[in-house]
């Protein structure tokens, strides 16, 4: 098994692409050992010290590291992946449930056509550039003009994630939506 690793805009994220299936259905975002519950293979990578997020995307896992140098952890990451695919175990546990993790989402029901419209610009301009990352982003709300988002795996902290955000998304949804006046990340 040959795993690939991918640098993200995130210094503090690399992103690893086993060559197979990860998250079959939705994305979680791990953030500490107890909601590792729900995957075995988090479960690994957190016992490793260091690791201090974890972000299982359809087909790539984006690690995130609170110390250490990528030289010494990039090894125990892929050594940890390499086992659990190679042991035939599933990524998510029964009890995860097929839709990853959601919140629900806030917008009045007389703004239903434009979340509609901002869903469809999220999904199919913006979602893929940022997995391509090794993140994810998420509707979380429409009020007032403003749209609500939130950043996940290797966007979440990210240095430039505020650029991206302001200058890329908020200039995206803008253009298609004069009605959105900006977009704020929660």
């Amino acid at each position: 098994m040959f795993i690939q690793t991918e640098a993200t805009p995130n210094p503090a994220t690399l992103k690893f692409l086993p060559g197979a299936s990860v998250a079959q259905e939705g994305v979680w975002d791990l953030r500490s050992p107890d909601e590792a519950g729900v995957s075995p293979l988090a479960q690994a990578l957190f016992s490793i010290e260091g690791v201090s997020g974890v972000f299982l995307g359809s087909d790539f896992i984006s690690v995130t590291k609170s110390e250490g140098d990528w030289q010494n952890l990039k090894p125990a990451i892929l050594g940890a992946i390499m086992e659990h695919f190679l042991s035939g175990r599933p990524v998510l546990s029964a009890e995860a449930g097929a839709s990853g993790q959601t919140s629900a989402e806030q917008f009045a029901p007389e703004d239903a056509e434009t979340v509609e419209a901002i869903k469809d610009l999220l999904e199919t301009r913006v979602r893929p550039a940022v997995a391509g990352d090794g993140g994810d982003i998420v509707f979380r709300g429409f009020k007032d003009g403003v749209v609500y988002l939130q950043m996940k795996g290797a966007c979440s902290g990210c240095p430039s994630s505020t650029a991206t955000l302001k200058r890329g998304i908020q200039n995206l949804i803008c253009h298609f939506l004069p009605q959105v006046k900006s977009v704020e990340e929660v």
